[in-house]
Formats: structure tokens, C-alpha cells, sequence
């Protein structure tokens, strides 16, 4: 079944408002749990790296979670997503509505992912992998902002396009992307979309920059996000916080563990004279 939709579009203020839905699920809020998985390739402290970080979500057997509305995903201290030419050029929001990615400049992309979405139709959930792309957006109220575009082909055929903020956050974090996710309608009266698992990247894995040098358009790679020269004592912490449309919320946390100590060199040692 191919559930043909308009684009959809959200964009999350850091203002904490409250959403307000009808028609939730009732028992669903002590059942849906997360969990949270972060990665650095390459990891070498000091150095430049790829985040890669996945969201899972579970509910009983044979259901979905309840569809996901808010993110916010809180990263270690010490590491900013833009000191680097990640996201060379901005892409506007319409842009990206009316031509997809490929209406943005190329050097507007700072990673790629994929979601696995699904809907109970029948006694049986739908799944569907939807593949990502996370670009950087104008700023927003003086925020640092990027775009999601995810593109659904089946079971339901859309483009829906959310939006995230980069905020403070307290210690022993760096920052916060907010992130706001719409409701993604299927057929008549039948639930609406639910989040099972995103796997995404933020960093120049997979990415290919051009610049103008003469009237000839070379290829580069953009330098990744700069780790901290030392790891903290417990490793480098992240922490996500999740927000449903029954009104349900859950938190998952993970580290990254420090890297093993380089064993120093040894030169070699002349004899003692006698």
C-alpha cells in the first residue's frame, strides 16, 4: 500500500511550549522505553572525527511506540559542530521544500541517516527505512540551526522536512539540538507514523565539498568536528530526551568511553661506560 502525502514540515522553537494532541494511546506511556548509542570515527583525541549517534525505540510485541514528537539530544563539553567547514553555505528552508536536497548547495550538507518508521495496519506493523539528510539552515534567533529531510516511499509516500536549534546546556554537557518531528498522517482514522530506530552521522563521512579554483571545480572533504585534546574522567557523555504524542516521555543516556592511552616511546638507551 502507497499512501501518496503533501511535504511536511515542522519547525521546533526553543521556547519549551507545549504541544497539545488529541486522540492519544492510553497505556502506552509505562511500556516505551529508548536507548541511545554514540560513536566517534575516527577516534584520536585532538583530533577530527565523525559523530555517528542511533535512537531506538521498543514497545510490547507486536506494537509501535507512540508517535515521536520532540528531541533533544545533549552532547559532551568541548565539542562544537561548527568549528570546522562543515556546512559551508546555508540552505533555506524553502529551498529544500520545493526541490528537495538536491535545491540545496552541496556544501549546505553536514551528514545523512537513516529512520525506521512503522504503523500498525491490521494485526501487523508496517516498517519502512526512510534515508535522511541534515543540511545547515539559516540562523534562527541567533541560534545555530540545521534541517532533516527525511524521504518515505512506502508504505506511505512523503517528504517530511523538521527542523533542530543548537542551545546551551549545563555542565557536563556542551550544547543541546532541539529537534521537533511532525505527525505523519497515514490512511483515515489509522495511527500516525512512530519512530523505531535513527541512525545518523554528523561529520565529513560520506561527504564530498566542491570549490572554484580557476573555472575548474575541485572535490574536497570538510574537516570533521574537533575532539577535545584530553577525554573527561568517565568518558565523553551524551543524553537524550524524548517526547510522544500520548504525552509519554523517556531518557536515555550513553558514553563514549576514552580512548586507550598511545604507550609512550622508548629510545633506546647507550650502555654506561666502564
Amino acid at each position: 500500500m502507497r499512501l501518496q502525502l503533501p511535504p511536511l514540515r515542522i519547525a521546533f522553537a526553543a521556547c519549551g511550549c507545549a504541544l497539545t494532541l488529541l486522540g492519544t494511546a492510553a497505556g502506552a506511556a509505562a511500556q516505551t522505553t529508548a536507548k541511545l548509542h554514540a560513536t566517534f570515527q575516527p577516534y584520536r583525541l585532538g583530533g577530527r572525527t565523525t559523530l555517528q549517534f542511533k535512537f531506538t525505540f521498543s514497545a510490547p510485541a507486536g506494537g509501535v511506540p507512540p508517535p515521536l514528537i520532540e528531541m533533544q539530544l545533549r552532547y559532551p563539553r568541548g565539542i562544537n559542530f561548527f568549528l570546522n567547514n562543515l556546512g559551508i553555505r546555508r540552505c533555506p528552508e524553502a529551498a529544500l521544500e520545493s526541490s528537495g536536497p538536491a535545491g540545496c548547495p552541496r556544501d549546505s550538507v553536514m551528514g545523512y541517516g537513516v529512520v525506521k518508521t512503522g504503523i500498525v495496519l491490521g494485526d501487523s506493523p508496517v516498517l519502512e527505512d526512510a534515508p535522511i539528510t541534515i543540511l545547515r539552515a539559516p540562523e534562527r534567533d541567533g541560534h545555530l540551526a540545521l534541517l532533516f529531510y527525511a524521504e518515505g516511499t512506502h508504505p506511505v509516500v512523503t517528504n517530511v522536512i523538521f527542523s533542530g536549534l543548537l542551545v546551551s546546556a549545563r555542565e557536563p554537557f556542551g550544547g543541546t539540538v532541539q529537534i521537533g518531528v511532525p505527525l505523519v498522517e497515514t490512511l483515515p482514522g489509522a495511527p500516525y507514523v512512530s519512530v523505531l530506530r535513527l541512525h545518523a552521522t554528523i561529520g565529513p563521512k560520506h561527504l564530498t565539498y566542491y570549490r572554484d579554483a580557476e573555472g575548474v571545480s575541485l572535490a574536497f572533504k570538510p574537516q570533521g568536528i574537533l575532539l577535545p585534546p584530553t577525554c573527561p574522567r568517565h568518558g565523553f557523555p551524551f543524553a537524550a530526551r524524548f517526547a510522544f504524542a500520548d504525552g509519554s516521555r523517556t531518557i536515555a543516556r550513553t558514553r563514549v568511553r576514552c580512548p586507550p592511552r598511545q604507550p609512550l616511546s622508548t629510545s633506546r638507551r647507550r650502555p654506561f661506560a666502564r
